[in-house]
């Protein structure tokens, strides 16, 4: 299929049209088409509770292929094949001026060596989801989607120099972040790959055409580098700042040009299905917050539905880096927890997380398995909608690295053995099925390294990956593969 190329002012006229589509930029060879490899991009998803798990319902006794799944993870069993268990990780950050919950937050997605406050700020490093966004964010509408389900959610994103990231808790809002002045439709990842393995071979008899930008910006571009040769070492790092700037503009117009052909070969795209119980307005969401915490039926309806807006955004290419926070430590769970007198989540994490089984109290440890497991049912039913959605031949699942975990280990506030399970294959970068005991300690900055590796960030450390007490394998988990 030929195709003309569509100009910059072409483009811009008809911008509101061509934002009725998604984003995208993924580039496939007509080998890899012809070989059945994913046509789709890869995504990097990550999905945290509060209260940490129960060990031993939720580590198998033994390493290697995953048999009869623990009590908390049985949601899970028809997704077995795809899932990835890691126990043994931990963090090590230490921390000044904050609290436990605090604490464990603040290290939770940044591994940092030290966290804290100084002056009532935040003092902390990057997380790895803002990591993945500062590499992947410019091909996509929105850089990164940050979510949770409670007005109490302690924060977990931070970009550089520790700014921490504003995560939204209200679906009208995240759902007219997502699709203002656009319909949400799906890309049609299979018929995209066939055209830009066609385009491909009818580029490679030809040069390549060049829109009247790139043909100023090139001769910008040459005229300031022979400049560069003429002046001082002061002027010339401005030229190089300069130059940078230039070169950047120049890859953006290359990408919206590319997007924007796309998006009109593409026709009305692939309809998606939009999640039903969207309150009309922001204002209409406020009342359900207020008692959400005190309701396990109404918190269960906000997750679920929560958890569709977080699929919408990857299903429609909307941003390929989002987190989601769910739940809270001061909620009440009547129903959900059957065992004893006490309701009150955080009451019931102190007197049942511990490490040791035999230094908690065997009543509230079993209320706490409870809550995790109706954690993972939530977590269930985000994994049986993204292994649902084809994707050119392949699920959204399988080209989405999941990541399910949470901020604590335990409801003790303790770091050590977090809850850490890997959901799809990462389009083939993963062998799925099996547990794997890693060293107790280990650090969990060696996972996200692993992790932001699979979306093509390449990171000599993150956090602290080779500083921390438990530093092992150079920073990196052997046997993913």
């Amino acid at each position: 299929m030929s195709m003309k190329p569509i100009s910059r002012r072409t483009m811009l006229k008809g911008t509101s049209a061509a934002l009725a589509l998604p984003w995208l930029e993924s580039m496939v060879t007509s080998k890899a088409l012809a070989a059945g490899q994913s046509v789709a991009p890869m995504r990097m998803a990550i999905y945290s509770t509060v209260a940490g798990t129960v060990i031993e319902s939720w580590k198998p006794e033994k390493a290697g292929a995953l048999g009869e799944l623990p009590s908390i993870l049985r949601p899970m069993e028809a997704h077995k094949d795809k899932m990835l268990l890691l126990t043994g990780l931990a963090h090590h950050g230490r921390s000044k001026n904050v609290n436990a919950h605090e604490h464990c937050a603040s290290v939770h997605l940044t591994a940092a060596e030290e966290v804290g406050k100084e002056n009532g700020a935040p003092v902390t490093t990057i997380s790895v989801d803002q990591m993945a966004a500062k590499h992947l964010g410019s091909q996509t509408y929105l850089p990164s989607l940050e979510m949770t389900t409670t007005p109490a959610e302690w924060k977990y994103s931070y970009r550089d120099q520790g700014e921490p990231v504003p995560y939204e808790m209200n679906p009208r809002v995240v759902f007219d972040r997502m699709f203002r002045g656009r319909e949400p439709m799906a890309p049609d990842w299979a018929a995209r790959a066939k055209r830009r393995a066609e385009r491909q071979a009818e580029q490679a008899s030809k040069p390549e055409e060049k829109s009247i930008d790139r043909h100023i910006l090139d001769m910008v571009m040459e005229d300031a580098r022979r400049l560069r040769n003429k002046v001082g070492k002061f002027d010339q790092r401005k030229l190089d700042q300069y130059l940078d700037s230039v070169d950047s503009v120049e890859r953006r117009i290359a990408l919206v040009e590319a997007q924007a052909a796309e998006m009109m070969a593409d026709g009305m795209g692939i309809p998606a299905e939009i999640p039903k119980g969207l309150p009309a307005n922001a204002k209409e969401w406020d009342p359900i917050h207020q008692v959400s915490s005190q309701d396990p039926e109404i918190q269960a309806q906000v997750i679920d539905l929560m958890g569709e807006l977080y699929v919408l955004a990857l299903q429609t290419d909307t941003t390929r880096v989002a987190t989601m926070a769910i739940g809270s430590d001061g909620s009440m769970m009547p129903g959900v927890v059957t065992v004893g007198f006490e309701r009150h989540l955080h009451t019931l994490e102190h007197q049942g997380g511990n490490p040791d089984p035999k230094r908690s109290d065997a009543i509230a440890r079993e209320a706490c398995r409870q809550v995790s497991h109706w954690f993972m049912q939530r977590f269930t039913r985000v994994v049986d909608r993204m292994a649902a959605i084809d994707e050119g031949g392949t699920s959204l699942l399988d080209n989405t690295m999941l990541l399910f975990t949470s901020y604590m280990a335990d409801g003790g506030h303790h770091r050590e053995d977090y809850p850490a399970l890997l959901v799809g294959n990462a389009q083939g970068s993963l062998k799925t099925g099996r547990h794997i005991a890693y060293p107790q300690g280990t650090p969990m900055a060696n996972l996200f390294i692993e992790m932001l590796d699979r979306v093509g960030v390449k990171v000599g450390q993150f956090g602290d990956s080779v500083t921390s007490p438990g530093a092992a394998f150079g920073g990196r988990l052997p046997g993913l593969v």
